[in-house]
């Protein structure tokens, strides 16, 4: 299972997983590979908190932080103010989704009840200010999706010693990030969950690992096992790039409701949806994402306008979930078609175990069959 990628990094099995909570990142990294942390949700406030505890919880390995600079939004020509952006955004879009959340009865927060972020990190400024807080920490890599990071972006984490790695969904878009610095590609199949492209992970990984080499890859997009990484790791890849099955480790802060509809949830329950963000993003099927492909809805918003619009509308539907309200059943969650087999809450550190037992299973059975093709029985 050692490949070049556990010597770049020093860990001891090529898995990355991406995650939102921290204590899934710090166990992750605590038990072998590296767990890095989505920063796009956090303030910069918040996220020096966040990465604080991971430096104190980490024991000292290495662990990663994920950030978002979009190539092709609203703001990405430069920063525009918040006022600014929320002229943008038509009052019968926000008419919709007042509409959709009274149809299915889902209660306004509560007053006192804290507000949700509208603008997240992927505005330049806002992400940049996570760029410069992640690297006052431990970090070993840093990770950019949607796009090329911005050359200076990459050139400061090199100056750090940290790696960047980039996501992509096609070979052409790999191309692309080599020629900006990029140290590793994380190929990404459309069967991920997130933002996520066409292209299916058996045909995206050695498409793209033929069109960056000697660059590494990390195969993405539906992996959640030993097999599964064993296939990767065969089609070229240095690695896994994990996340959705994360979602449902003893560590993560899934609320209970989201826990169970994960948890009984099929591969063919996922759809890509620009609901979330104005971005194609696969995630659970509900009637919140059907009512914006639906014939009334009025179409969604480029990023980030969509977010910001419906910031609010999400937390309501969350917050549903978590107190059993009407609308409970909205709840937006991305999600990959791995979530079919995502039955149990096990502790990150067996899910780990588990993949790594499985795959020297699946290499030892895959090696006595060709041991034996080669010396038939006479």
């Amino acid at each position: 299972m050692h490949t070049r990628i556990c010597d770049e990094f020093g860990i001891e099995f090529p898995i990355f997983a991406f995650s939102h909570c921290r204590d899934v990142v710090a166990a992750v990294s605590r038990a072998g590979g590296m767990g890095v942390l989505g920063a796009l949700a956090f303030s910069p406030e918040q996220l020096k908190i966040e990465l604080a505890w991971i430096d104190e919880h980490v024991d000292g390995k290495p662990y990663g932080v994920d950030i978002v600079m979009p190539a092709t939004s609203v703001t990405a020509g430069g920063d525009v103010s918040e006022e600014q952006l929320q002229k943008m955004i038509p009052q019968q879009h926000r008419d919709y989704v007042e509409q959709v959340l009274s149809r299915h009865g889902v209660p306004p927060l509560p007053e006192g009840a804290p507000r949700p972020m509208e603008l997240l990190g992927w505005v330049p400024g806002t992400a940049r200010s996570q760029v410069d807080i992640a690297l006052e920490h431990r970090v070993a890599l840093l990770v950019n999706a949607l796009g090329p990071p911005p050359p200076d972006v990459v050139q400061k984490a090199h100056d750090h010693g940290i790696k960047v790695a980039a996501l992509v969904g096609a070979a052409d878009q790999a191309r692309k990030q080599q020629q900006a610095g990029v140290d590793i590609i994380v190929a990404q199949g459309h069967e991920a969950g997130g933002h996520t492209g066409e292209v299916a992970t058996m045909v995206l990984v050695p498409e793209v690992v033929r069109a960056v080499h000697p660059t590494p890859v990390l195969a993405a997009g539906g992996i959640g096992s030993g097999k599964q990484m064993a296939a990767a790791l065969a089609l070229g890849a240095d690695g896994v790039w994990t996340g959705s099955i994360w979602l449902t480790v003893k560590e993560a802060d899934t609320g209970d409701v989201l826990m169970d509809k994960l948890l009984h949830a099929g591969s063919r329950d996922t759809v890509r949806s620009r609901s979330m963000t104005g971005k194609p993003a696969r995630q659970l099927r509900t009637p919140w994402t059907e009512a914006w492909d639906g014939p009334d809805s009025p179409g969604t918003l480029p990023m980030p306008l969509q977010f910001m619009l419906t910031a609010e509308a999400q937390a309501r539907m969350r917050r549903a979930a978590e107190t059993g309200a009407p609308g409970a059943d909205l709840a937006p969650m991305p999600v990959g078609q791995i979530v079919g087999s995502m039955d149990a809450i096990r502790p990150a550190r067996d899910v780990i175990f588990d993949m790594v037992e499985e795959y020297v299973d699946t290499v030892a059975r895959m090696s006595e069959a060709l041991a034996s093709a080669g010396n038939p029985t006479p």
